[in-house]
């Protein structure tokens, strides 16, 4: 094996994959939330996208650890270890991105019917966002030094 290959499917696709998600979630409430808009022939607010784009930025954090992963000085000998530990880390960062996406929509949904909030819901899914942040840092602290 490749150092760096297991790694390479795991930590940036897992991510990817919840970003997926997340936005797919949110995105579907931002539009909801235009057409209730539309229908009473009120401005859609554009401010919704910020919802539905937050969960794209896990995908990041999962492309940096796979790089950060794939460089580390591990011997063959434990590639078993730098693929749990490219999985369980891109797996907990895509979760992230998913409950993201999840409070996104809410989100979306409350900033729609009242125009109000968006501070509190943005702080919201800064929290959320941190959770993969602290992934990203922790697992990387795990790597041996190069």
């Amino acid at each position: 094996m490749v150092a760096g290959l297991g790694d390479m499917g795991f930590s940036l696709t897992l991510a990817a994959l919840g970003s997926a998600l997340g936005c797919g979630a949110a995105g579907m409430a931002a539009i909801g939330a235009w057409k209730k808009a539309f229908l009473k022939n009120k401005a859609a607010p554009f401010i919704l996208i910020a919802f539905v784009g937050a969960p794209l930025s896990q995908t990041i954090y999962g492309f940096i650890l796979k790089n950060q992963i794939k460089a580390a000085n591990i011997p063959p000998e434990a590639y078993s270890y730098q693929m749990i530990l490219g999985a369980v880390a891109g797996l907990a960062i895509g979760l992230s991105a998913w409950m993201q996406g999840k409070a996104g929509a809410r989100a979306a949904d409350a900033l729609g019917e009242t125009g109000k909030g968006f501070g509190n819901y943005i702080m919201v899914l800064g929290v959320i966002e941190t959770v993969a942040l602290f992934v990203m840092v922790f697992t990387m602290t795990a790597l041996p030094k190069l």
